[in-house]
């Protein structure tokens, strides 16, 4: 999809901060605000702009244990698959769940509020869901760099 450089900018300030105003994204783009409207609007119908959220400092929420866990499926049948993903979609601990290729089939993100909460979470919850092979966890030491700005 090919975007001139006034949707760029105009992705990239929507990025940046999503409650400013029609009127104050048409300054920043010398624009009219019917005609940032409209390009809002023709960005949502195109899916380029999938839904706005609110960022939630984690620490503000008591989740700000982070930990990345690696997991192998015992087998790889579409049934396991399925099953695996459908299970781990429904666990809060987890933020962002990524297939994956190399020597692990599975990235999780999860957000707990300390060590004990992590291991009540991996005794608990993820290792109950049946065709896990194997876990390798690593916990974050510090948050280098976090965006969910997307470079257009």
């Amino acid at each position: 999809m090919q975007f001139d450089l006034i949707d760029k900018k105009l992705i990239t300030l929507l990025q940046k901060d999503s409650k400013k105003t029609n009127k104050e994204l048409s300054h920043a783009l010398d624009l009219s605000v019917t005609a940032v409207y409209e390009r809002i609007k023709k960005l949502e119908k195109l899916g380029v702009i999938d839904k706005y959220v609110a960022l939630v400092k984690k620490e503000k929420v008591n989740k700000s244990f982070v930990a990345f866990c690696h997991i192998k499926l015992t087998q790889h049948t579409h049934d396991y698959v399925v099953k695996f993903e459908k299970e781990v979609t429904n666990l809060e601990e987890v933020s962002e769940c990524y297939h994956i290729s190399g020597d692990y089939d599975y990235l999780l993100k999860v957000l707990v509020k300390d060590m004990e909460a992590f291991r009540d979470f991996m005794v608990s919850k993820l290792t109950s869901i049946n065709h896990i092979g194997s876990t390798h966890s690593m916990f974050m030491i510090n948050e280098v760099k976090h965006t969910t700005a997307i470079s257009v």
